[in-house]
Order: structure tokens, then C-alpha cells, then sequence
């Protein structure tokens, strides 16, 4: 269908960018939400919206479902990091990133089901991470809150399959994208850790630059959520998915173990 209407949050650089390139070659009529205008060429409609005000989503979904009469597809896409050690880190931060990461995510769906329920029909697709399954040292607020994200998925899946709206989240692992360079950073504490914070949050950002590219995750986002039905969560790419089995089938212990070896090399 060439008059599917979608949107993309989070759409102005990164894999929600690309996203938003990719579903509008297949056809669909794609609306970008995001607080900066998205640089080059457009193949979408932008428009500004900062996911953590509520009213302003609210408006905003309003108008699109006022023009086009519904909205078929919703990507979650919007979000940001930080880093730190959890002893230093402010209330007010973590606070932020679950505010964008989480709630974000919650004011767009919460605009948009009351719309898919009267029509019986859309589907809502949620970007996590797989930092969600494998929660990393030092960045433990952004690992919460796509933990958060993957929980809130499953549960609203079904709560909306009575009405043929169907709910997933995708779970991409390294991605080389802005994403990095635009992490919020924190050192605080790191002559306590031993030099440990910042050793760990820079194997972390060289491995995100060595990711999968954002073209290649964002066209496998799409390829599920055009798919005619969906799971509830998804994990993308060969090597993560065989680490998301392990992490299914291994001890919890050792498990834990190994991602403390990897990101901060204690015992």
C-alpha cells in the first residue's frame, strides 16, 4: 500500500534518518518528528517536536490524523545516552534519559492509540537496544531504560491485540552513528574507579564505531515493521542474535560475569 501513513520520531540523523529514507522509497507517506530540522535533501514531512512535552506530541499527532484521517505506523526511534558511574551520576540526569528514552516513547503511543483503536488497526514499533538484555557498567540508566522499553512493549502488545494494533520492539547492538558522539559523558568518580569509567565508556564508543552501519540497521527496521505480523521483540543482526540466545540459555551469574570482563576487566 502506497498511502500507508507513518511516523518516525527521532528523525533527524541516525538510524531514525535513515528510516525515514528507507520507508519513504517503499511508498509510505512518512511524518518526522524531532526538536532540530534534519540536514540535506527531505523525503519527509518535518515536523519540530520535543517527544517530552506532551502537548506539544499530542498537537502535533492531532494534525496528521486531521489531514490523512489515521496513522498506519509508528516508529520509536527518538533517544539519547549517558554515561557515568550510577554512585555520581545526578538524579536530574537519569531522570532525563528515561524522560526522552522511556516517556518519550509513552507520550507518542499514548497519542496515537486512541486513534489506531477507533479504526481497529496500526501497528507501534519500539527501538531498544541490546544493552537491554546485556546491561553495561557504566551505563546503566540508558541500559534501564530500554529494559523499561522491552517490558512496556510486551505488556502493551497485549493490551492492544483485541484491536488488531500490533506492538514490537527492536533490539539493535553496536551502530555507528552521532548517537556516539552525542552521548552525555561523565568522568566524576573516576580517580575512585581507578581510571575504570573512562577505560570502559571508550570500549564502548570504539565498538559503536565499528557497528553495524545505520543504513543496514535501519533497513532491517523496516523490514519488520512492514511485515504482516509481528513478535514482540526482535533482536537485529547474526552476532547479536546468537548473544541473545546465550543470554537466554546461560546462567544469569556468568553472563553478568562476562560483560564485567569486557567493559571494566575486574575479577
Amino acid at each position: 500500500m502506497s498511502d500507508r501513513i507513518c511516523l518516525v520520531t527521532g528523525g533527524s540523523s541516525g538510524i531514525g534518518k535513515e528510516t525515514v529514507r528507507i520507508l519513504s522509497s517503499r511508498g509510505l507517506r512518512v511524518y518526522e518528528f524531532s526538536r532540530r530540522d534534519p540536514a540535506g535533501p527531505q523525503c519527509a514531512t518535518h515536523v519540530t517536536v520535543d517527544v517530552t512535552d506532551e502537548l506539544s506530541v499530542t498537537q502535533a499527532v492531532d494534525r496528521i490524523v486531521a489531514e490523512h484521517g489515521r496513522i498506519d505506523l509508528v516508529i520509536n526511534c527518538a533517544g539519547f545516552g549517558i554515561s557515568g558511574a550510577v554512585e555520581f551520576t545526578e538524579s536530574a540526569d537519569a531522570k532525563k534519559q528515561f524522560d526522552v528514552n522511556f516517556f518519550g516513547m509513552v507520550n507518542v503511543n499514548r497519542a496515537v492509540i486512541g486513534h489506531m483503536r477507533k479504526r481497529r488497526s496500526g501497528r507501534i514499533v519500539n527501538i531498544s537496544s541490546l544493552a537491554a538484555l546485556f546491561p553495561i557498567p557504566f551505563q546503566a540508566f540508558y541500559s534501564a531504560s530500554k529494559a523499561a522499553m522491552n517490558s512496556y512493549s510486551c505488556a502493551l502488545a497485549n493490551e492492544l491485540k483485541p484491536f488488531n494494533i500490533s506492538v514490537c520492539a527492536i533490539l539493535p547492538g553496536d551502530i555507528a552513528t552521532p548517537f556516539t558522539r552525542n552521548r552525555e559523558k561523565s568522568c566524576a568518580g573516576d580517580a575512585e574507579y581507578a581510571g575504570v569509567i573512562g577505560r570502559s565508556v571508550a570500549r564502548m564508543e570504539r565498538d559503536e564505531r565499528r557497528g553495524m552501519t545505520a543504513e543496514t540497521a535501519a533497513r532491517l527496521i523496516a523490514d519488520i515493521a512492514l511485515k504482516p505480523r509481528v513478535k514482540p521483540l526482535y533482536v537485529i543482526g547474526l552476532e547479536n542474535k546468537a548473544l541473545s540466545v546465550l543470554q537466554k540459555i546461560l546462567p544469569a551469574s556468568l553472563v553478568n560475569f562476562a560483560i564485567g570482563k569486557l567493559y571494566t576487566g575486574g575479577p
